[in-house]
């Protein structure tokens, strides 16, 4: 468990530069932005430091440049124009500028250096600065130059959270370790192998884990079940049969599929059948059938507490997004009913982004990979290393 760490809001900025580690790895298309929910997440921490007098500097990722430069397709200066529009003031970004009230350093991974923990890069980082203040939930699980060497540099001064990785923490931490029953956990995606360590940290501790995505062929097949040509990792097969007998002597109950909706390819048109139980030779299962989205969506209405974290099946195709839009509605309905309910990031974020039910759920984390590391019960450097709340 993460310890509750000061924020920004707790300490003086006035007259002071705040080097502020934010995560604006955005989704780009030929220069334009396609989903600004990270730039927009990030605007109360910034707005915080501005309104009470301080000046900021700004630095993020963005994309897999090769570390050997300025690359154009990778520049941040899309990200700085729309900052710009959302706060009303001209965000500068130029690696030369010292002096503006905002500016949004280059792309830090420009620098080979940034994947590194750096100890020179870090201090050219931190020089001149009075305050750092870390808001990048998304890559607080990269020990990165930025997340733990810049902060190590500033030993003396206050090393803070900002407004967005607090939020994060207290749902992903403190939220699960004091949730309200029944707790429902829905894991999903494509490899058994990403969720293997959530799971195991998840029992136990919640009532029920309902599995979907293509991971549950993994489970079926160590339940021995008929999968036809479903994807199956057949390297995590015993590591199935593990959790399935950790489960069965714990007080967590996993849930199945029951049936799936079934092609013998995934493309848009394919002929569909649902199928019970077994799947048949040249079908693979893409998504939750009718009677599994019933059940997980009658228990997820009388849950209290619920994290989802994957897919139910192919999302972004229909009719393979049926599942995850129903297991979507099912928990925006528990969140109507007073139920906390917390998504973790990555593609159930896009997801419920792409049903428009945003507004319908109590958090959506801004880090799939980080989210998913909580969930394993992981505590990261780069928030331990940030000052404890008084």
């Amino acid at each position: 468990m993460q310890r509750m760490k000061q924020t920004i809001k707790d300490i003086d900025v006035s007259g002071k530069r705040v080097l502020m580690r934010v995560d604006f790895n955005v989704p780009l298309e030929d220069g334009v932005i396609i989903d600004d929910r990270r730039i927009r997440m990030a605007i109360p921490t910034i707005q915080c430091v501005l309104n009470r007098g301080g000046v900021l500097t700004l630095m993020s990722h963005l994309g897999r440049p090769a570390g050997e430069g300025f690359e154009q397709k990778f520049s941040l200066q899309p990200i700085a124009r729309r900052l710009s529009e959302l706060l009303g003031e001209e965000v500068s970004c130029s690696e030369e500028d010292t002096k503006s009230r905002i500016i949004l350093r280059e792309n830090l991974r420009f620098n080979a250096g940034e994947k590194k923990g750096d100890e020179l890069l870090a201090k050219r980082l931190a020089d001149g600065s009075d305050v750092y203040c870390n808001d990048a939930f998304g890559t607080a699980h990269r020990n990165h130059t930025s997340m733990v060497a810049v902060p190590q540099e500033m030993v003396g001064k206050p090393r803070v959270a900002g407004l967005l990785l607090a939020k994060e923490l207290q749902y992903l931490d403190d939220t699960i370790q004091n949730a309200k029953k029944p707790f429902v956990a829905v894991l999903g995606g494509s490899k058994v192998s990403d969720k293997i360590g959530a799971i195991e940290n998840l029992l136990g501790k919640v009532d029920t884990i309902l599995i979907g995505g293509a991971m549950a062929y993994t489970f079926l097949v160590a339940s021995n079940e008929k999968i036809g040509s479903s994807l199956v990792e057949e390297d995590r097969i015993k590591n199935a049969k593990k959790i399935i007998n950790k489960a069965a002597a714990s007080s967590t109950k996993l849930v199945f599929p029951l049936d799936h909706v079934c092609a013998k390819k995934l493309q848009c048109g394919a002929t569909v059948e649902v199928m019970s139980n077994s799947i048949s030779d040249g079908w693979m299962g893409l998504d939750i059938g009718p009677k599994t989205m019933a059940e997980f969506a009658n228990r997820l209405r009388h849950a209290k507490t619920i994290i989802w974290n994957g897919p139910m099946g192919v999302f972004e195709m229909e009719p393979f997004d049926v599942g995850t839009k129903e297991v979507a509605k099912a928990i925006a309905e528990a969140t109507r009913n007073g139920a906390v309910t917390i998504v973790g990031g990555g593609d159930s974020a896009a997801a419920v982004s792409a049903f428009g039910l945003d507004d319908k759920m109590t958090h959506i984390s801004t880090g799939g990979g980080a989210s998913l590391q909580m969930l394993e019960g992981k505590t990261f450097l780069s928030v331990t290393l940030l000052d404890d709340a008084l």
